[in-house]
């Protein structure tokens, strides 16, 4: 039986193992997926040890998502866009692929899932980490009208804008962002794991057409609150993301292979609500 891993720390918590099986079933493959937790200073052992054992595949989440992409041999485009890996798929003889599902995941989640549009389109991206700088590829693919980079130091935004050098790029201090009328709005900061809001105006959020929140949870996440405190009507959160990178991965992994992810999606929402 294949084993697929996911490698992080916490990763207790972790939906991906109940994903990849749900997708399995449904193309009829057998596969073992389990949870890996390990530390900065292990985690090129642990991954190592894992492909020498026979693993035919893992994810990355947080914190090594970066020390993926400098342990890997190969890198896709997108991988090497978001200086971030978060599949590795082996090559032989101790090769490594790594590629970054999580900007096309969330691209999917927004056009397929929830009909939100991003062409021609205001998207106001709050945040410029990691998380940040691993959607901007995606998001600049689908064409949108500007894509403004808001962060809470100036700095760190301008930086994702010379990386990606392109016209409609811009970047803005969060707390004085100007929101255009009916943007979309994606947080990609970490505030919604701290339980904390977003340090953005409240009349600004207010001007946004749907709001975003890449993080997820039982509850609308402290973000998704404070877009509806504001006016905000359309709000989703961001496990849709977190099923379509999976997706995305999965098929990396077992090539032709046709989900209905948003079935699993679905069955996810509804355990939600069982809770």
């Amino acid at each position: 039986m294949a084993l697929f891993t996911v490698f992080g720390n916490p990763i207790s918590h972790s939906l991906s193992p109940q994903i990849h099986l749900a997708f399995a079933k449904q193309v009829g493959v057998e596969l073992n997926y389990t949870r890996s937790l390990t530390s900065v200073s292990r985690f090129r052992r642990a991954v190592a040890q894992f492909f020498r054992e026979g693993g035919a595949g893992a994810n990355v989440t947080v914190p090594f998502k970066e020390e993926a992409y400098e342990l890997v041999t190969h890198v896709t485009a997108r991988a090497k866009q978001a200086g971030a890996v978060n599949t590795l798929v082996p090559l032989g003889y101790g090769q490594l692929l790594g590629d970054n599902t999580d900007g096309i995941g969330l691209v999917r989640d927004l056009t397929q899932n929830l009909k939100q549009a991003i062409a021609q389109r205001d998207i106001v991206l709050l945040g410029a980490g990691g998380a940040a700088r691993g959607v901007v590829g995606p998001l600049l693919a689908e064409g949108p009208r500007q894509l403004i980079i808001a962060n809470r130091t100036l700095e760190k935004a301008n930086a994702i804008v010379e990386v990606f050098n392109h016209r409609t790029l811009v970047a803005a201090r969060l707390n004085e962002v100007v929101i255009p009328s009916g943007a979309l709005v994606i947080n990609a900061t970490s505030a919604s794991l701290a339980h904390q809001t977003v340090a953005v105006a409240a009349e600004q959020l207010g001007q946004a057409g749907a709001v975003y929140d890449m993080m997820y949870g039982a509850e609308p996440t402290v973000f998704m609150q404070q877009a509806r405190q504001a006016g905000v009507a359309k709000i989703s959160d961001g496990l849709g993301m977190l099923v379509e990178q999976a997706g995305v991965a999965f098929r990396l992994w077992h090539e032709g292979a046709e989900l209905n992810t948003q079935a699993v999606l679905g069955e996810l929402r509804a355990q939600q609500k069982a809770r």
